[in-house]
């Protein structure tokens, strides 16, 4: 197939459009270029792939002439980030994501792999969730995850596919890495500090995938039955893949000598709470083969932070955290309030 995939560029898109190159497809790229300039370790691959440089936002028919499928990542892409301000979370997230997939639709895309989340579930207890659960998001990240589903849900046809791919919370190593993750962070402290800092009380559940096996499961989507994935969800992860975040921190304990765990001041509980069943996944594309979990993840991760020399200034730094980042371009003067660039994105 020839495949878009938005946000190339970012910390999901620098595994999964190559992993998507590499199993035969014809992969382009379409990113704004947010963290071209913020790689960890070498970066080459996914800057070697063909891409068009636009802002969602900006998106014509013509971007989508010609393609296959599209593989849609793009977007403010974590809680903290879509809390910087909730209308440009809308913006993007949502009037921008709707109005991209009704010009794939119209420009003759037949297949729509939307990056949703299990933070769609956000505050549900201790019960594993299938994907007929009931939405409860609380964050503006959340809600434009939920809407979204909704609205490809309506342009749904027979000529026009979507799918749901509702990742649990990522991990691993990227050349765009990102250090906002649960496990990538716990393992950040780990490496640069000999402590494991605990934000929350530790108690709250969550589901965990690794990028390249979410990277596998857009392959077996891709590439399977049009009436097994069309207008539905899978949650994406394995269901032996949950976790509370404590038990998390005494993973990365257990994987970097000499640790130990210590919570944050005021550590209480975290509101976002939710366990994920991804047995249909499992049950329904048998093509997707996931091959980690926690520990190797965390032993991964370890080795990647000792290879590049990962710093404590680097750690604090905002160049691996999105919220910071972005506010660094921001007082910097290259992107302004509206996220947009204020010189032209180069090609």
């Amino acid at each position: 197939m020839r495949v878009l995939v938005t946000g190339h560029g970012g910390y999901i898109g620098a595994v999964l459009a190559p992993f998507l190159q590499r199993a035969g497809h014809e992969v382009v790229g379409f990113d704004s270029g947010w963290f071209d300039d913020a790689p960890f370790g070498d970066d080459s691959e996914i800057r070697r792939l063909p891409a068009i440089r636009k802002d969602l936002r900006d998106a014509e028919r013509r971007d989508l002439e010609g393609f296959d499928a599209v593989v849609h990542l793009a977007g403010l892409s974590n809680d903290p980030l879509g809390d910087l301000d909730p209308g440009l979370t809308h913006a993007i997230n949502e009037a921008a994501s709707v109005r991209f997939a009704e010009l794939a639709k119209a420009a003759g895309v037949s297949r729509f792999l939307f990056s949703s989340s299990c933070s769609t579930y956000g505050a549900a207890g201790d019960e594993p969730l299938d994907e007929s659960a009931e939405f409860n998001p609380v964050t503006p990240y959340g809600f434009s995850k939920v809407r979204m589903e909704e609205a490809l849900s309506r342009l749904a046809d027979q000529r026009f596919t979507p799918t749901y791919l509702r990742n649990a919370t990522a991990y691993g190593v990227s050349s765009r890495l990102r250090l906002d993750l649960v496990l990538n962070n716990l393992m950040g402290w780990a490496v640069t500090t000999g402590k494991i800092r605990l934000m929350s009380d530790g108690t709250p559940w969550r589901p965990i995938v690794h990028i390249e096996d979410i990277s596998r499961a857009f392959l077996a989507v891709l590439e399977a039955p049009r009436e097994t994935v069309h207008a539905r969800a899978f949650n994406v992860g394995r269901t032996a893949e949950n976790y509370r975040i404590r038990e998390l921190a005494e993973i990365v304990a257990e994987t970097v000598p000499g640790t130990s765990v210590e919570f944050a001041a005021g550590a209480g509980p975290d509101k976002r709470n939710y366990r994920v069943d991804c047995d249909r996944i499992a049950r329904e594309l048998p093509a997707f083969q996931p091959r980690w979990d926690a520990r190797s993840g965390a032993r991964e991760l370890y080795d990647a932070y000792r290879r590049v020399g990962l710093s404590r200034e680097a750690f604090d730094g905002p160049s691996y955290k999105r919220l910071a980042h972005i506010q660094r371009l921001q007082r910097e003067g290259r992107l302004d309030a509206s996220l947009r660039w204020r010189a032209p994105v180069p090609a």
